[in-house]
């Protein structure tokens, strides 16, 4: 070994001993300048001489291109996420089953003499609100760095985990398995997380909305350098998959304090506690000590500590049931009420939003929060110039709890209810009994647009093959359509100047435009998108009035006149073909050669309905039917369609009404309901048997 390879060896050995030190232990033995010094050194050898670089380098935390994408990878063993107490009572029945279970399978508690129900030894730890992430080391060096992602594959995100300071590239010492894989947290520490934001608003840049998504943004950073910068942090709070399995601790507490050995930070608030008032009262000590630690919590996860008995409870779905996370309770705090503004929803929906004078709650900075309906708004009696406060619902949805009003000469008027919708001006409808409002136009309602032309364009609907939601978003982006009758005026010239879309994929999206203006009238009526006319209901109406122009003619009288067609379901039609502006987009459809009418030559078939008219004999004439579970043979739309065309009338909900229940595999909670109902279930060898003849 030459001079230079044995001084870069001497210089990583110091240097990462004082990186274990300064981040792991929280000791440094040396000043920031002679630490910098060092690196200097060591990087000027490196510099020099290429070949003495090494993985687990300090200078090699940063120095990968940054990356197109994060390639897939599967967890050795499974990273499951953890059920939630919400109170001290959800814990306490949560400790009793894991109590009640061991001694129905005969497992030794740790002390048979201790009071029933208190011998569980746990180990508990703050609930660090972050992006968890598995790190598998080989031969004592990391590999590989991945996300939770669906807890059975990740993203592979090694080089950007490199650049974390208080994650070790090489571990300590030489007692170490082969293949280690532990899990941990990544974080942004609250000082840090105030900081990003105030460099980012001073830059005009878009502020993050709180320190997990800071966290979780900047480690899935393309460019590592930009990961880099970030001043991320990692607590390891467990082992994952061991190559030497049986040589290490059975107790959890004890596998952590080896894993600090080892190199690894481990968070110094996790005690090892023995039965339920020691947990509890770790809680409570933490609901205080919460605002004053460095880093967000949002409760504290309790872990049962004997890894043999962790095995012998084992996992229910995708739970351990030997662990639970008890949540604190959403932060309150007050603000101001500015206005009260109106928006709507993808379908049509207008809900009431609270504009306030921005607060922190619980690390996230809150301007607005629903109000949900103007049921809510008379309940709490909220109008602009009063005090609200204001709550993070399970610390996520901003919710006003309670209002305290201003001085009557500071205070706003009552809000009213909108009679328009605030981004279209069509009428605004609300039925009786319904808290929620909605606007009645969603063919041409800009806020409605991106969902009533996936729906117009979905296979039930017109079946137009390529335009699916995200071809939907391009166009609307593009402003190529505003309602799905400019569906029928694009050309591929216009297609081509969106991406992904070449000469040939915009003709086939054209073509496939074109060829649904032969869809059959019923369909046409269910892609419009009336408000709770689903496929069924498409039909009846196809059936009942023939044309367009017979329907959007008819009163609630004659609509109510239909076999099951009530005046809810009558008025929502009625207040549809009320808006000039779907008649406008229907006039344009029809422009267009989209079908407006039932074939003159129709005949009345098994399972039409006309007003007061009746249905031809069929093996499901005039039955209600309802499909549950999955079906082997075809799909549940196949079953239906055949049904449909022997006289069924499918529908997705068991009621006193339902004539039968075709019941495929893993049926569930409909079919328990009809057996309560004492309706007729049938099962999918006795549909076959039914529809066989008629194939």
């Amino acid at each position: 070994m030459t001079s230079s390879a044995k001084e870069a060896e001497q210089l990583r050995a110091e240097l990462l001993e004082h990186n274990y030190r300064y981040y792991i232990l929280d000791d440094p033995r040396v000043t920031d300048s002679e630490y910098d010094r060092l690196f200097r050194q060591l990087k000027m050898l490196e510099d020099a001489d290429p070949s003495l670089i090494t993985p687990d380098s300090p200078t090699q935390r940063v120095g990968a291109k940054p990356s197109s994408k994060f390639a897939s990878v599967k967890h050795r063993l499974p990273m499951l996420s953890l059920d939630n107490a919400f109170s001290e009572d959800e814990f306490r029945s949560f400790h009793q089953r894991l109590v009640g279970r061991l001694r129905s399978e005969n497992v030794r508690l740790d002390d048979a003499d201790a009071t029933p129900g208190q011998e569980l030894a746990y180990c508990c730890e703050p609930k660090l609100d972050g992006l968890a992430v598995s790190l598998v080391y080989e031969k004592g060096l990391l590999q590989t760095a991945l996300t939770r992602g669906d807890g059975y594959e990740g993203e592979d995100i090694t080089v950007n985990i490199r650049t974390i300071p208080t994650v070790p590239v090489k571990l300590r010492g030489h007692d170490f398995p082969d293949v280690l894989e532990v899990r941990g947290e990544v974080l942004l520490p609250k000082a840090a997380f105030a900081e990003i934001n105030r460099s980012a608003e001073a830059a005009g840049e878009k502020v993050f909305a709180n320190p997990r998504n800071a966290a979780a943004g900047s480690l899935r950073q393309l460019d590592p350098k930009i990961t880099a910068s970030r001043p991320l942090e990692i607590f390891i709070y467990s082992t994952g998959y061991l190559s030497n399995e049986a040589d290490w601790p059975d107790s959890h507490y004890e596998r952590l304090t080896r894993l600090r050995e080892l190199g690894f930070r481990i968070n110094a608030e996790i005690a090892l506690v023995t039965g339920v008032d020691d947990c509890l009262a770790y809680y409570d000590a933490f609901a205080t000590k919460r605002p004053e630690l460095p880093y967000e919590i949002d409760g504290i996860v309790y872990k049962i500590d004997s890894k043999a008995i962790q095995q012998k409870l084992g996992f229910v779905s995708r739970s351990p049931r030997w662990a639970i996370a008890r949540k604190f309770p959403a932060e309150e705090v007050q603000t101001r009420l500015q206005s009260i503004d109106f928006q709507v929803g993808r379908t049509g929906s207008v809900t009431p939003v609270a504009r306030l004078n921005p607060v922190l709650v619980g690390g996230v900075t809150v301007s607005n929060a629903t109000l949900h309906n103007m049921d809510e708004i008379a309940r709490l009696d909220a109008r602009p110039g009063d005090d609200v406060i204001l709550r993070r619902a399970g610390d996520v949805i901003p919710q006003i709890v309670s209002v305290i009003p201003a001085p009557a000469s500071e205070r706003g008027e009552p809000v009213a209810a909108p009679t328009h919708c605030p981004a279209c001006g069509a009428d605004v409808v609300r039925e009786e009994g319904n808290a929620v409002a909605r606007c009645s136009a969603p063919l041409s309602c800009p806020e409605q647009r991106k969902y009533s032309l996936t729906h117009f364009a979905s296979r039930r609907a017109m079946d137009i093959e390529g335009l699916g939601e995200k071809v939907v978003e391009m166009l609307l982006d593009a402003r190529l359509v505003d309602t799905a009758a400019d569906l029928y005026t694009l050309t591929t010239e216009q297609l081509e100047t969106l991406d992904r879309f070449a000469a040939k994929s915009a003709a086939k999206l054209v073509d496939a435009i074109a060829a649904s203006t032969g869809a059959p009238f019923n369909r046409v009526i269910y892609a419009l998108g009336i408000r709770e006319v689903g496929e069924t209901t498409a039909r009846l109406l196809a059936k009942a009035f023939r044309s367009m122009a017979a329907l959007r003619n008819a009163d609630q009288t004659a609509l109510e006149a239909i076999h099951d067609i009530g005046p809810i379901v009558a008025g929502h039609v009625v207040e549809f073909f009320d808006q000039p502006a779907n008649l406008e987009v229907i006039d344009r459809l029809a422009a267009a050669g989209v079908t407006m009418a039932e074939p003159e030559d129709a005949a009345t078939g098994a399972g039409d309905v006309s007003p007061g008219g009746t249905q031809e004999p069929g093996p499901f004439a005039g039955l209600r039917v309802v499909l549950t579970g999955s079906l082997e043979t075809m799909t549940r739309d196949e079953a239906e369609d055949r049904m449909r065309a022997l006289g069924a009338i499918p529908s997705s909900a068991v009621s006193a009404k339902t004539d039968l229940l075709i019941a495929g595999a893993k049926a569930g909670s409909k079919l328990k309901k009809a057996q309560t109902l004492g309706i007729k279930v049938i099962d999918e060898e006795e549909l076959r048997v039914m529809l066989a003849p008629f194939v």
